[in-house]
């Protein structure tokens, strides 16, 4: 068994393209639109992908607040978080931290729809 996507509901596809693929280094995989209309967009790494659905008909209301954060792999949390402070709406953040007693380097920032991003490096 093993986990496949996480799908999210976004207000911008374009956005989300924009702060996940050229802020994030995440690749676009497949993309797909759904006989009611609705975007379907895979984003991802080698294990597991982001399903964002966008309506351009309006869709349901993002209620970014449901959800904890989504976790990404990155090999320089302070780059990846600086980099995506650039693209981020508000900048709602937590400065990069070591967290020694388990040997990773994390950060977070919001995307575009609110949804919190937590940056993690594993340290060597």
């Amino acid at each position: 068994m093993d986990v496949i996507h996480t799908a999210l509901w976004v207000s911008d596809l374009e956005r989300t393209r924009e702060f996940y693929v050229d802020g994030l280094g995440l690749e676009e995989n497949w993309s797909f639109t759904a006989d009611d209309g609705v975007e379907n967009v895979y984003i991802g790494g080698e294990n597991a992908e982001l399903q964002f659905k966008y309506d351009p008909e309006g869709g349901p209301a993002i209620d970014s607040g449901s959800m904890a954060h989504v976790a990404v792999g990155v090999d320089d949390t302070g780059e990846s978080f600086e980099r995506l402070l650039e693209r981020a709406e508000p900048p709602v953040h937590e400065e990069p931290t070591t967290m020694a007693d388990i040997g990773v380097r994390v950060a977070f920032v919001e995307d575009p729809d609110g949804y919190v991003v937590e940056l993690v490096e594993a340290l060597e």
